[in-house]
């Protein structure tokens, strides 16, 4: 599978521009170490960071926990977001895995082609946000200008998340398979609101080694207007 899906994923990773020249694109998998479809979609997520451009982020749900195995890294917490996703959407259900790219495409399933040219699409977008974040110390700052302005408020939204952890599961569908999660979101907290028509600066506390990212988004949720790493 890895090879399979690194394969495909070359093409459009050669056809796009240089890394540099485009925008963070935030990736959402949600997830769930007792679904039995899952591991392709989660073993994706190390195809999809390889690219310095695109940002994978593994929310883990706490739906499946009933049927044997309770995901240690579930929340539920992202359980709620994906679900306010569907209610955005005007859709009553959800699955795993499901990929939402940029806060707006929703593929379900693994579906690495539909992927691939969905990111494509996101890379070539231009963003009227600029976001800039510094970590001086256990802090960080924030700050964000909109160019034309915004014409309703956005949110900003810190993410912190586990690089990789390898999972032997004991029970449930995926029993006796032992998987390596990576980018698993620990916690996605809000910073704020703004305005998006003043520019914004703000301090956030960052303590730990464990790598981040600032995201300003949309209300809905909807659209990710821009997006920083920390590391």
């Amino acid at each position: 599978m890895r090879h399979f899906v690194s394969a495909a994923c070359g093409l459009w990773l050669a056809a796009v521009a240089p890394a540099g020249a485009e925008p963070v694109v935030v990736v959402e998998l949600y997830t769930s170490q007792g679904c039995s479809s899952c591991p392709p979609a989660d073993e994706f997520v190390a195809v999809l960071a390889s690219d310095p451009r695109i940002l994978p982020l593994a929310l883990h749900v706490d739906y499946w926990d009933y049927i044997g195995w309770e995901d240690k890294f579930a929340q539920e917490k992202f359980t709620d977001r994906q679900r306010a996703y569907a209610k955005a959407v005007g859709s009553r259900t959800i699955y795993t895995p499901q990929l939402i790219i940029g806060g707006r495409d929703r593929i379900e399933g693994f579906a690495p082609d539909e992927t691939s040219a969905r990111l494509r699409e996101h890379l070539g977008l231009a963003s009227n946000v600029r976001l800039t974040v510094t970590r001086e110390g256990d802090m960080l700052v924030i700050r964000a200008e909109a160019d034309p302005p915004l014409d309703e408020p956005v949110r900003v939204q810190l993410v912190r998340y586990q690089p990789e952890e390898t999972v032997t599961i004991e029970r449930g569908e995926n029993a006796g398979k032992t998987i390596t999660y990576r980018n698993i979101v620990t916690s996605w907290e809000g910073l704020g609101d703004w305005t998006g028509r003043e520019p914004l600066e703000l301090t956030a506390p960052y303590a730990g080694q464990d790598p981040g990212a600032v995201i300003v988004q949309a209300s809905g949720p909807a659209a990710i207007l821009a997006a920083a790493r920390v590391d």
